[in-house]
């Protein structure tokens, strides 16, 4: 496939996406394996999803390779010619127990093998059917629509000759917010493309991080984990270019308490972190708390959004637990998700955050948590940021954004992360915002209250 055609391929992408949008329908899926079914975590009628072989699923390595196809790239179930070669690979869920989890591989054109994108997307859901490698085998879903439409963002890349590594960061259960299993299921996402010959990529592949939102997530966790998890994924590892990103979840859960639209993640984060962790968060809900999380039990962050306005955590919880950590539980559970209590990553990174929530509804000004750009916390942002200077990574770029929110600040953002990304493939030096990265909130583990 030359340029021209590559070209006019990006331009029917983003038309494609733009149509299914702007319509708010989406195409019926085409003959692609689809994914279909219900929208049950870890519930699918492709077989392709579930491991079914006669060995332990244990007895593999990180990284190893069970199944792989060979398919058409879909956008809003629209075959385009580009090739996907989609492999299910061993990894470790979130209580470290050996799963299996999907990831698709894009060639560009104009690759060669040695330089990829491992892209974390920002498809935020409760349910595996929305994950993008359903979306680019060319199943449709309205949770879907995201990784439909990030196929904008995808097309820029592989212009550029980066072959992408597109991993379902959430698993096959779609353990939202569980960043620790994001990051596992993205370094052996990585492992797996390059074990397979298909892919093109090898251990000598260089390989960048990049991720907005939830995209963040993984990303981040991912630089945190490699060194010790996947240490010769590591060494592949140019830098990670990250925007909105999720740190301290209970800072999170309080700064968007009572927002217009983004509370919508409280009983989203309720449902991950149960299913992710195996605990049952039921018994401390209200009535209307149990109603809100049933209706979004498979449900996907298109589904949440907005749906309950001013809603709070006071309004879900019984009267006896308004203070949600006067639930144990819950406590041990963000704090196993809390970044500020990871490593320090070892390798260049780029972080970009808006900080002008209230255009999106969020006035909130907790103490010691501030604003935000919506519903990531700006002060929890920088303070990370500030502690891998601190500890001993001095190549990390943050920047601010004082006038754009979390959906306001992708598009400028992605622009700049692109670019700073070519730069470390091209070898140049990383600039560095180490000493002038303004001061932020602590980040240490929750602590229990009592009930009162």
């Amino acid at each position: 496939m030359n340029r021209r055609t590559t070209a006019l391929l990006s331009t029917a992408i983003v038309t494609a996406v733009a149509a299914g949008v702007g319509a708010g329908t989406a195409p019926t899926a085409s003959a692609a394996p689809n994914a279909g079914g219900g929208r049950g975590a870890g519930a699918t009628s492709d077989p392709f999803y579930r491991y079914d072989g006669g060995k332990p699923l244990a007895s593999y390595r990180p990284g190893d390779v069970l199944k792989k196809r060979t398919l058409n790239y879909h956008v809003l179930g629209i075959p385009t010619p580009l090739k996907a070669v989609q492999l299910l690979y061993r990894t470790t869920d979130a209580q470290g127990r050996p799963s299996a989890n999907v990831t698709t591989v894009v060639r560009s054109p104009h690759g060669d093998g040695n330089k990829a994108v491992s892209y974390q997307s920002f498809y935020d859901s409760l349910s595996p059917e929305d994950g993008p490698s359903r979306a680019i085998a060319g199943d449709v879903s309205l949770g879907g629509v995201i990784a439909n439409a990030e196929s904008v963002i995808l097309a820029p890349l592989l212009l550029k000759g980066y072959d992408l590594v597109i991993p379902d960061t959430e698993g096959q259960n779609a353990d939202f917010a569980a960043g620790p299993e994001y990051g596992t299921n993205t370094l052996d996402s990585i492992r797996a493309a390059n074990r397979t010959q298909e892919t093109g990529l090898h251990a000598g592949t260089r390989i960048g991080l990049f991720g907005y939102s939830g995209g963040a997530i993984a990303t981040n966790w991912t630089s945190a984990l490699a060194p010790a998890y996947a240490p010769e994924v590591n060494k592949q590892l140019v830098g990670f270019a990250e925007g909105g990103l999720l740190v301290a979840p209970a800072h999170n859960l309080k700064y968007v308490d009572g927002a217009l639209a983004w509370n919508g993640v409280i009983p989203m984060a309720v449902i991950g972190v149960s299913r992710s962790y195996g605990i049952d968060l039921t018994p401390y809900l209200s009535a209307k708390g149990l109603a809100v999380v049933n209706e979004l039990e498979h449900g996907s962050i298109v589904d949440a959004l907005g749906r309950h306005p001013g809603m709070t955590w006071k309004d879900m919880a019984k009267p006896d637990y308004k203070d949600p950590n006067s639930i144990p539980a819950f406590v041990e559970a963000v704090n196993k998700i809390n970044l500020g209590q990871a490593a320090t990553p070892t390798i260049p990174g780029f972080i970009g955050q808006g900080n002008a929530g209230w255009l999106e509804g969020t006035f909130n000004t907790p103490p010691g948590i501030g604003t935000g750009d919506g519903v990531m916390v700006a002060g929890d942002v920088r303070a990370l940021a500030r502690q891998y200077c601190a500890t001993g990574n001095g190549s990390i770029k943050y920047e601010e954004y004082g006038l754009l929110s979390h959906v306001g600040a992708m598009p400028y953002w992605t622009l700049r992360a692109m670019t700073w990304l070519d730069d470390r493939f091209a070898g140049r030096t990383a600039p560095t915002s180490c000493g002038r990265i303004p001061a932020g909130n602590s980040l240490e583990p929750q602590k229990p209250t009592a009930r009162p």
